[in-house]
């Protein structure tokens, strides 16, 4: 059941949701790899399908606020990469994503990413300095990412595993992700207001109410992110990429 009016949504709820945006505003100032705590919380304080069309506008506003501060790091050779592999896989989740079995999906998805950061640990151990240049990974992890955010707002680890790849600076990867994920937010807004009728006046309503959460996540984020080293900064994302991964497979 779908929300009818905010006013019937429980205090648990109400807090759940408050945490969800305050995660999804650090995330987007650079804390890669939480993104996952965020879907959760949602998914417990609604319905899996009714949270993802909560979400969304969400992380459209964080994406804003993202743009505006990091957009002077944004790489755009790398957004013109990944992103018409993304609205490929987009489309191919809105046509699939309704009817995909849940269960399926979490241990696919769990197996891939925990595959591509052991890939990314033993590449780092070899000391190489060279990137991915075939356009089957570009192409491969790029639809994959555009059907898991459509499916359910999950593609932050896969493009964590690109951004890594490609070996961006701190302030790089965040700033071609923040102005790739806004591109890609925008255009998943007409698949959930007129196909899986996720989003509505009353979800939209709740989201205002919530834009204070993501702006303390955000301020904090930022803080934080400037305490934290290049070296370190890589191996964060790894860690939390994998624990993502785990959330995954049994929330």
């Amino acid at each position: 059941m779908f929300l009818s009016l905010t006013s019937e949504i429980s205090t648990t709820s109400w807090i759940l949701s408050f945490l969800a945006a305050f995660v999804i505003g650090m995330s987007k100032a650079g804390i890669k790899g939480i993104a996952i705590i965020n879907v959760t919380f949602m998914a417990i304080a609604f319905e899996a399908k009714q949270s993802t069309g909560i979400v969304l506008p969400l992380l459209v506003i964080a994406d804003i606020f993202a743009v505006i501060y990091y957009n002077r790091h944004t790489q755009w050779k790398y957004v013109a990469k990944f992103l018409p592999w993304m609205i490929l896989g987009i489309i191919l989740g809105s046509l699939v994503g309704m009817d995909l079995p849940e269960k399926a999906f979490k241990i696919f998805m769990s197996i891939i990413i925990f595959f591509t950061v052991g890939f990314i640990v033993w590449w780092d151990q070899k000391k190489t300095k060279t990137v991915p240049t075939h356009w089957a990974f570009s192409s491969g992890v790029g639809t994959l990412a555009g059907f898991t955010t459509m499916v359910g707002n999950l593609a932050g680890p896969i493009s964590n595993i690109y951004f890594l790849a490609m070996r961006l600076p701190k302030n790089h990867f965040i700033g071609t992700a923040a102005w790739l994920f806004l591109i890609i937010n925008v255009f998943k807004l007409p698949f959930h207001f007129f196909i899986w009728e996720t989003i509505s006046k009353e979800t939209l309503l709740l989201d205002l109410k919530l834009i204070p959460g993501i702006m303390l996540g955000f301020i904090v984020g930022i803080k934080v992110v400037k305490m934290i080293n290049e070296e370190f900064f890589r191996k964060m994302i790894l860690i939390l990429t994998a624990l993502g991964a785990i959330i995954i497979l049994f929330k």
